[in-house]
């Protein structure tokens, strides 16, 4: 993590702006990936449809935009800045809705139940015409001419996707993120300490939405447009790519999968068109020599465990009081 925090905020010092504009998309795609990472790293469910929270954070910044320029693509400063405000909340509502119904569920049934949602929301996207514009999506999505520059584009990409790592990472180390853990290991358990899992699952799925979507609203100034396929299924199953190469429960897990995987479908789309064998072959390399992930790797040859915390009696991570104490505390809080 901390070569992360150095080394981004000077890549605008490599020659031209491909890079600056690769590190972008490394930064956006990582956010959304993290964001993935807080239901299936730490609460232990997988999501198929968590591209939705993407698309709908993105889509409810770019209708704000088209209102607010009235379709001519001109935006003040501060429409741009209340135009990227409005993709967190959007998509923390959207995922209120379809966790309603999932947390109910758990393992190939959540996820499938992720899936038909996030597939349903692409229908309704790429069918209303008259609002979403359909297969065509919105276009001319152009931010204030200060930030049509990369770079500047980049540092305000930075910051804002450094912030809300920063909040994720007071999330997993409070004890919600200890009950989050807790349930991932012992769903069952759990339940008998008193915890309302359901409710904790709701709550992370949500905050987990919101910062798809927050993910989301950044994505559409920095390509100019939005499409329905921001919804698919294909697009979810970009965080679980970068989740598992990176490794699931480790905080820089998906970040480091990010890096790599928008790194070389950068570098190998520039000469082949076998991108698909190529990611494929990476991700079949990942699951037969390393389940855990590139970080799990490091950790046993390292021994330091780089942000995830299993849960295991008398386990005391960073120092703090153990697991079960922080569960239990948590209940009391609750209580």
């Amino acid at each position: 993590m901390v070569l992360l925090v150095v080394g981004f905020p000077l890549v605008p010092a490599l020659p031209g702006m491909f890079w600056t504009e690769v590190a972008t998309e490394i930064l956006i795609l990582g956010l959304f990936a993290m964001s993935f990472n807080l239901i299936y790293g730490y609460m232990g469910q997988i999501s198929f449809g968590h591209a939705a929270f993407f698309g709908l954070g993105a889509y409810g910044t770019a209708i704000l935009f088209r209102e607010l320029s009235g379709g001519t693509g001109a935006i003040t400063m501060g429409q741009f800045f209340v135009a990227l405000s409005v993709g967190p909340p959007v998509a923390a509502l959207g995922a209120l809705v379809v966790g309603f119904f999932c947390v109910r569920l758990t393992g190939i049934y959540f996820a499938i139940l992720t899936l038909a949602f996030g597939e349903l929301l692409f229908y309704v996207v790429f069918s209303w015409y008259t609002f979403t514009g359909g297969d065509d999506g919105i276009q001319r999505l152009l931010p204030p001419p200060f930030f049509r520059d990369a770079t500047a584009y980049y540092y305000l990409t930075l910051v804002i996707v450094f912030g809300a790592a920063a909040v994720m990472w007071r999330i997993t180390r409070s004890p919600f993120g200890y009950v989050l853990r807790n349930m991932r290991e012992n769903q069952l358990r759990t339940r008998f300490l008193g915890i309302d899992v359901r409710r904790y699952m709701l709550v992370n799925f949500v905050i987990a939405g919101a910062f798809a979507g927050m993910a989301g609203a950044l994505w559409g100034p920095f390509t100019r447009s939005v499409g329905p396929l921001l919804l698919g299924w294909q697009e979810s199953g970009i965080a679980v790519f970068m989740t598992l190469i990176g490794g699931a429960g480790y905080f820089a897990g998906p970040a480091i999968g990010s890096i790599i995987y928008t790194f070389l479908q950068a570098y190998v789309t520039g000469f082949t068109v076998y991108w698909p064998l190529t990611i494929g072959t990476v991700i079949l390399l990942i699951v037969l020599f390393s389940p855990g992930g590139l970080l799990a790797v490091f950790d046993a040859k390292v021994g330091f465990r780089l942000g995830r915390t299993p849960i295991a009696p008398g386990e005391t991570p960073n120092g703090e009081a153990e697991t079960g104490a922080a569960v239990t505390a948590e209940t009391k809080a609750g209580s």
